[in-house]
């Protein structure tokens, strides 16, 4: 879907006068109620002139209303650093969060720091999410309402880093916010470009938003475990091979979620950058596992994965498509089908063989 802009002002004017012309219309034709047709009373051009200026003012305040609901004009899910700062020089209500790296060093002028921990769970499985409440306090505190347009911002060091912004996107997105961004390569982008920046922190006005949470881009753990008992659902395992493998573990016990397949979110990146739409298309049309009702993407704890997710449901509209946020963190945990499961033996001495390496740089 096109994100909504400002920039065809016009056909709402032109719709307030053809709203005006209707309702002046009845004056010309219909006769007093004396059936005088030449002669109006005072009461029936009263009744005249209320409906149009009933009229009027309910189509002015569906153009005003529209107008402050819209995103921005040139706004994409995906902006380059030029895009946004036009952007940013004719919409001042655009809210930049600075999600990753040190905000005090250096960020986009304007832009308010919003740490990603504040978006993620626990120590204990970081993908998690956090109560509703603890999220709508730190909306309100960033000044965020639904209708404010939203652009997050990491820092932009690696092709993961990518995963902060698209985490706090899916975030905010499930709290309602309707317009929402990306900068493409993160403030390392907007610095290349040799854009300004500022070390001076920003302050705004709080918001009174309160969000309700909406289910409809998140699978959880009991739809994730009917969803492989039914073998309907496509599954995508958005980590590197080694772990899709079972050869490397982070958390948890090592292998992947039964029948899932495996596509690298960093598949979609040449350096910090997503690749342009066109090879993100033909990545996705090249991969082998069929289509099915609901595509799911998954990692460790929601972070890689929220990539994938962004990827596909905001950049490329695959249908239905959600993020099990807590990931093979909290599958792993209990006695759940896993495939690509290695023999505890296997498994330490891949773990030792990496520590070794890893000592002697390798």
């Amino acid at each position: 879907m096109a994100p909504r802009t400002a920039q065809n002002s016009t056909c709402f004017l032109q719709a307030l006068w053809s709203r005006a012309q209707s309702c002046m219309a009845p004056a010309t034709r219909c006769a007093s109620p004396d059936n005088n047709a030449s002669i109006f009373s005072d009461e029936y051009t009263i009744m005249i002139t209320s409906r149009y200026l009933r009229a009027v003012l309910a189509t002015t305040f569906t153009l005003f209303s529209s107008l402050a609901l819209a995103a921005p004009q040139g706004w994409s899910r995906l902006l380059e650093a030029s895009e946004l700062s036009a952007i940013l020089q004719s919409a001042p209500q655009v809210r930049v969060l600075h999600v990753t790296g040190d905000y005090a060093a250096g960020h986009i002028p304007g832009a308010v720091a919003a740490p990603y921990p504040q978006f993620r769970g626990p120590q204990e499985n970081p993908g998690q999410l956090r109560d509703v409440s603890e999220l709508t306090a730190t909306v309100q505190t960033l000044g965020i309402s639904a209708d404010t347009p939203v652009v997050v911002v990491h820092q932009g060091s690696n092709a993961s880093d990518f995963g902060a912004a698209a985490r706090v996107y899916w975030t905010l997105k499930s709290l309602g916010v309707q317009d929402l961004a990306i900068l493409n390569g993160g403030f390392a982008a907007w610095t290349g470009a040799n854009l300004p920046s500022s070390t001076e922190a920003s302050t705004v006005a709080a918001s009174s938003f309160a969000p309700q949470w909406s289910n409809d881009w998140r699978a959880t753990t009991d739809e994730i475990e009917a969803l492989v008992a039914e073998g309907s659902a496509r599954l995508i395992d958005a980590r590197p091979e080694s772990f899709f493998e079972g050869l490397q573990a982070s958390s948890g016990r090592p292998g992947t979620i039964r029948g899932a397949g495996n596509l690298a979110f960093e598949t979609f990146f040449e350096g910090s950058r997503v690749k342009p739409l066109a090879q993100v298309s033909s990545i996705l049309a090249s991969y082998p596992q069929q289509s099915a009702p609901m595509t799911v993407s998954f990692c460790n704890t929601g972070h890689q994965a929220a990539v994938n997710w962004f990827i596909m449901s905001e950049l490329q509209n695959v249908p239905n498509t959600r993020l099990y946020a807590e990931s093979m963190t909290e599958w792993s945990l209990a006695d759940r089908p896993m495939d690509n499961q290695p023999s505890r033996l296997k498994h330490y001495w891949q773990m030792t063989t990496d520590w070794v390496g890893t000592l002697f740089g390798a």
